[in-house]
């Protein structure tokens, strides 16, 4: 079972029979308190039973101190103490889809509307369709945390590659 309909859930499939939770806070500069709630509340919906796949974010190495990170990692915690199996996917940024708020899309929207690109000097991980892809199918049947980093960028080398193409 596949819960979510974001970019993430576009491209799995469920050949396990596992509970593969791709629905959630996926804009990491989310404030309402009840997005947070929401995806709370429907990982709690779910079988304790079954394999239940969790996809989180990198950012609770990177930038933990965010209300996002915090959230992320406050799921972490419910997958551990709620669900007999469950693997943690921790991720980088993705490099497909349409959802506005990945740092892709983010970076390419305020370019076509012509504004001033903000080119922070840091890094940031992508990763793309087909190498996490490859990651999901390694996932094994016991329990166990999984970060996905793809490729280490500067931020001023991803929109050079992905956004003034």
């Amino acid at each position: 079972m596949i819960i979510g309909n974001g970019d993430i859930a576009s491209v799995l499939k469920n050949k396990k029979g596992w509970i593969y939770f791709a629905s959630g806070v996926s804009n990491s500069r989310e404030t309402r308190k009840g997005e947070y709630k929401r995806e709370e509340e429907l990982l709690l919906k779910q079988n304790k039973n079954k394999h239940l796949v969790y996809f989180g974010s990198l950012s609770v190495y990177y930038n933990p101190s965010t209300r996002y990170a915090r959230h992320k990692k406050h799921m972490e915690n419910l997958v551990r103490a709620h669900f007999k199996h469950y693997t943690i996917v921790r991720l980088g940024n993705i490099t497909w889809g349409k959802n506005p708020h990945t740092l892709i899309n983010y970076f390419r929207n305020a370019a076509k509307k012509g504004e001033k690109l903000e080119i922070w000097d840091t890094y940031r991980y992508l990763v793309d369709e087909k190498e996490f892809l490859h990651w999901i199918g390694m996932i094994p049947d016991w329990n166990c945390e999984m970060n996905i980093t793809g490729k280490r960028l500067k931020v001023q080398e991803i929109i050079k590659k992905y956004v003034r193409t």
